[in-house]
């Protein structure tokens, strides 16, 4: 019996997982890597678990591969002895604690939950009694206990709820947020009975500011999509309004604004030239498809949002050709400087990254496009584009500047200057030279 399951039947302290528990994170990306630092830091036994070779090599050598985790910080964990960053499913025997944080991406519209069915199976084949496994990945409601509990007992020869815990905590990273981190977020926790409950809460617990206990995997599941699908649906009507603004003759950012100064029954979304991340593009659609598996009805909410949101690239591409016309210069003969590679400001995640469609779309129009990003490093679309940093001579080559990513280390100042047109779909740079969404 370990530490953890003696001691969910007590008070409930933390103290008990503070000496031997042993945390293994399954996946060590943008979700597992922050959660295996905290865990580090509080004195769990942690080992980071990822079949990606590459990125292991690289942890194990101090080296992140995202901002919001700094190469100090890796390499304090693994001098502190209680970090290990792993390919090895050795590794993961003897642990009390698992949390499954892998990628569920869509494949032709369907969810591919190939990544979390081999973390349970790797899992189960070393569970032993007493033992707690949580999924954070995002996925459709019902996945904790349809999916990865009847693996982890058939791998096992344990029962769920018996001889093991079980429960589901959704992740609620914020790329590059200042303002919000792992620790400061409140965690949603639930588990599949109340022992299970309870031990996740007591793990997160130990980790976070505040934890919420919810009353099924299934609620916690749910609360995560509707998360996600609530600012799906606000951005692809601020993006559809931004279209039929520009179409009136009307500014939407100053009407956003406006609207912006009511104190309550309004929340400010901003447009864009979409969405990105693992989140916005993929998520509601988890919600959606289980809806229309479960229910047999179209969800038409998710579904308009992704149509609005899925164009916005080929709308951005349309109105940059516009503005090359104002100038006398066709789309197939421009040379076009596109500002950011990333999906959200000050990040380095492109997954999902509408900047990389509308450079794909450019592309394939002929246009010779350089892109400039400081945060992403090599990318697939790099053998189409020009990378390039952000100079004087670049802006003055280009027959127009496209801000898709408004990282915070980009000049503004130099575009406005130097610049012969600019369409800025972030809003940041002003002059009569600058065109916004």
């Amino acid at each position: 019996m370990t530490m953890l399951a003696a001691s969910h039947r007590s008070s409930g302290s933390t103290a008990s997982l503070t000496a031997t528990a042993k945390v293994v994170v399954v996946g060590q990306g943008y979700v597992g890597l922050p959660l295996a630092m905290r865990a580090v830091e509080f004195g769990y036994e942690v080992v980071g678990f990822d079949l990606d070779r590459a990125r292991v090599a690289g942890l194990a050598a101090g080296t992140s591969f995202t901002p919001d985790v700094l190469d100090e910080e890796i390499r304090a964990a693994l001098g502190s002895g209680r970090y290990l960053a792993s390919d090895d499913e050795l590794s993961v025997d003897e642990f009390d604690v698992a949390v499954i944080t892998v990628p569920t991406p869509l494949r032709d519209g369907v969810p591919d939950l190939s990544f979390i069915e081999s973390a349970a199976h790797i899992l189960g084949a070393r569970l032993r009694p007493g033992a707690l496994v949580v999924l954070e990945s995002t996925t459709y409601p019902g996945t904790t206990e349809e999916l990865v509990l009847p693996i982890l007992e058939a791998e096992s020869g344990l029962r769920a709820g018996t001889d093991f815990l079980l429960g589901f905590s959704p992740e609620r990273i914020d790329p590059g947020s200042t303002a919000w981190g792992f620790v400061n977020t409140p965690k949603i926790v639930a588990g599949i009975d109340a022992a299970s409950l309870e031990a996740v809460a007591r793990f997160y617990g130990s980790l976070v500011d505040t934890v919420v206990p919810v009353e099924s995997c299934r609620v916690a599941e749910m609360a995560k999509l509707l998360e996600n699908t609530f600012r799906h649906v606000n951005i692809a009507l601020v993006n559809e309004l931004a279209i039929y603004a520009s179409e009136l003759g009307i500014d939407i950012w100053a009407a956003i604004d406006a609207a912006s100064t009511k104190p309550f029954g309004f929340m400010r979304f901003t447009p864009g030239p979409g969405v990105g991340g693992h989140c916005l593009p993929i998520d509601p659609t988890y919600l959606a498809w289980a809806v229309r598996r479960d229910v047999g009805r179209p969800f038409r909410f998710v579904e308009l949002a992704n149509d609005v949101n899925e164009h916005m690239p080929d709308y951005v591409v349309s109105r940059v050709a516009a503005a090359l016309n104002d100038q006398g210069v066709a789309l197939s003969r421009s040379r076009i400087l596109l500002l950011g590679l990333a999906y959200k400001r000050d990040t380095s995640d492109a997954r999902e990254s509408p900047a990389v469609d509308v450079a794909r779309l450019l592309v394939a129009n002929k246009a010779a496009v350089r892109v400039a990003d400081p945060h992403v490093g090599g990318h697939p679309v790099d053998h189409l584009v020009t990378r390039v940093e952000l100079t004087r001579e670049e802006v003055e080559a280009a027959d127009l500047v496209v801000v898709l990513t408004d990282h915070s280390t980009f000049d503004y100042e130099l575009v406005e200057r130097h610049a012969r047109a600019v369409f800025d779909t972030r809003h940041r740079l002003t002059g009569s030279h600058v065109e916004h969404l």
